[in-house]
């Protein structure tokens, strides 16, 4: 019977290495500094441009509530608020600080 060296087959480690590991952490952490800033001020821009929009309906309303009610409506909005024909889901909330919207008592326009 003859005597065989039998090879053991080779293992290769199947991992990433320490230097592979620290460059995938390094791109995923310069992508999070180039990508959360533009995601806030992109959040930003777009409440105060849903701002814009709200405050743009509420005096459009308002002005429609005059002409067919021949009054202003309430300062606070409460009236025009609770009127469904002009919102029906109520009156919406600034979106920028969440608070609620107010008329000028002087101009009859949106605060």
């Amino acid at each position: 019977m003859k005597n065989h060296l039998v090879k053991k087959p080779t293992r290769r480690c199947r991992g990433f290495s320490l230097l592979e590991l620290l460059a995938v952490v390094t791109i995923l952490g310069i992508i999070a500094v180039v990508v959360v800033p533009r995601v806030s001020v992109s959040s930003k821009k777009a409440k105060e441009e849903a701002n814009r929009q709200n405050k743009a309906e509420i005096n459009s309303a308002v002005e429609r509530w005059y002409f067919e009610k021949g009054t202003w409506p309430a300062n606070n909005l409460s009236d025009i608020g609770a009127d469904t024909n002009y919102f029906p889901s109520g009156i919406p909330k600034n979106p920028v600080n969440n608070t609620s919207y107010t008329l000028n008592a002087t101009t009859h326009r949106v605060n």
